[in-house]
Order: C-alpha cells, then structure tokens, then sequence
C-alpha cells in the first residue's frame, strides 16, 4: 500500500437482497418494506454494515453492484465509490477490475460478499432437484464458484506481489452441511465450492502474505426484509447483527499473521440480536 493514497476495500454484493426494496423482500412479502425505523447499519445487511465500518476505519471502499442505482444509498462522500459489476458475466468482472485500479488502485482488502435468490421462487411441488431448472443450478454455480475464481485472478496477483492483502468470503451454513432444499430457499449447495476454494487459496497464497479465510455466517441476518418475517418477530433471538459481523471482518483483515485462520463461523450466540 502506497502512503500517496487510502487503503482500498472491494465489497463485491455490497447490497443486500433483503433491504427495503430488495428482491427477497419484495418476494416474500409482496412488497417494499419501510426502513426507517431501523438503524442504518442493519438496512443493507452484511454488505453494507461490511462497507461502512471499513470507511468509518479510513478506507476507500469501492462498492459493486449490477445496478449502481442499488447501492446509491450506501455512498459516504469521498469514502466509497460504486462500480457496477456482473458475476454472470467475465467480460463484466474484468472491466469492473480495471475501472478499479484505475480510479483507486490495487485493493488491499476484498470481500466477496454476493448473494442469489436461484429457486426461492419454485412452488413447493418444485423441492426436488430433479425439478430444478439447470438454469437455476448454472447461475448459482456462476455466483458462488466461478465468480470467486474470477474476482481471485483479479486481485491475487498485486497483493501476492506485494505480500500483503486478505480475500475474506461470507458465505452461509450450507456449505458446511447439505440439506434439502425447502421451498423458499435459494440452491445453496453450489457454496460447498466457495468453502472449498478458500481452504485451496490459503496453502496457495498465505506463505506470500497473502490472508484467505471463509466466513460462515450460520443464522438469519437482520436487515429490513428479515425483521419483517414472522419467525424474526417471534424470535429475535435467532437475528444476527450485521455490525458484529462486519467488525469480524474487519478483525480478521487486520489481525496479526501469527493468528491467521482460514474459516470462521459466526452463530446468533457470536452477535447480539439487535432489536
């Protein structure tokens, strides 16, 4: 890192599904959800409490998004620029990179924080995979392998060469176990590849300085849509608090390489609920 310029921290999916106007809010409840009785940490869930506490730590924290529009909230002045970028896409991960280096320079810290709803819309005669549109499976596999592989080519090399730089993963408790999937929820199996990926590039890259951890994140996460939800309201216990992860986050980039590790779950009993 360059003392001329501001660390820089790349959240890639730094807006959340489940915000006031997401695409699982509005899928669950059939509308947008009013968000301003809810503090701003928890309005963009773990992307955005993610982009927050790095800026607040003097970072310049580059936001992706497929829309820019969705993360216009979300930007704090000179402390956060938006670039828009599509996992599905290369040729989108590349460009999206090189505006990057280009207006803020080689990250130091990335976070591939990217969600997908991929067969939450499915009937509930449509649980079985042999009813799974390849379709549903291919975009899943886009975001939760293929995307990580590529967003790795992108930034690996610069923090490699200059021995230092983490590429943290929040992924969720399904990589970790399969279970069948409920109507409702998204194909989550692809993640196992996430985890799988993370084990891979800690013994290829920590002994050039570089940090890789997977994050599991096991519980529901407060944001607007989540709070709404019956079980949220009849539970709170079971909401996780999207600051307390970010602060894990932020922790696990800056802790010393002597204390490194390559996963690290967090459960609703590791964040207090926050309402």
């Amino acid at each position: 890192m360059s003392s001329a310029r501001k660390p820089v921290a790349v959240v890639v999916g730094a807006t959340s599904k489940w915000q006031s106007d997401g695409r699982n809010t509005k899928l669950a409840h059939g509308r947008a959800i009013d968000d301003t009785d809810i503090p701003v940490g928890m309005r963009w869930g773990v992307g955005g409490a993610i982009a927050q506490k790095f800026a607040r730590e003097g970072f310049l924290v580059v936001l992706t998004t497929r829309r820019a529009a969705n993360a216009a909230a979300l930007e704090q002045g000179g402390q956060t620029m938006t670039v828009e970028l599509d996992l599905v896409s290369s040729e989108s991960i590349s460009q999206a990179f090189a505006t990057i280096r280009g207006r803020a320079g080689d990250p130091d810290v990335l976070v591939y924080n990217a969600g997908y709803l991929e067969g939450r819309d499915l009937p509930p005669d449509k649980e079985l995979l042999e009813h799974v549109p390849v379709e549903i499976f291919e975009t899943a596999q886009h975001i939760a392998s293929r995307g990580p592989f590529l967003v790795a080519q992108e930034v690996l090399p610069a923090m490699r060469r200059r021995g230092a730089g983490s590429f943290l993963i929040s992924n969720n408790q399904f990589s970790l176990r399969g279970r069948k999937r409920l109507t409702g929820q998204s194909l989550y199996y692809p993640r196992v590849m996430m985890r799988t990926l993370a084990q891979v590039l800690t013994e290829e890259y920590s002994e050039h300085g570089v940090h890789v951890a997977n994050v599991v994140i096991d519980g529901l996460i407060d944001s607007p849509g989540t709070r709404a939800l019956a079980r949220a309201q009849k539970n709170p216990e079971i909401v996780m608090n999207p600051v307390k992860i970010a602060e894990a986050f932020y922790y696990l980039h800056t802790q010393d390489k002597s204390c490194w590790t390559h996963e690290l779950q967090l459960t609703p009993y590791a964040t207090k609920p926050s309402f």
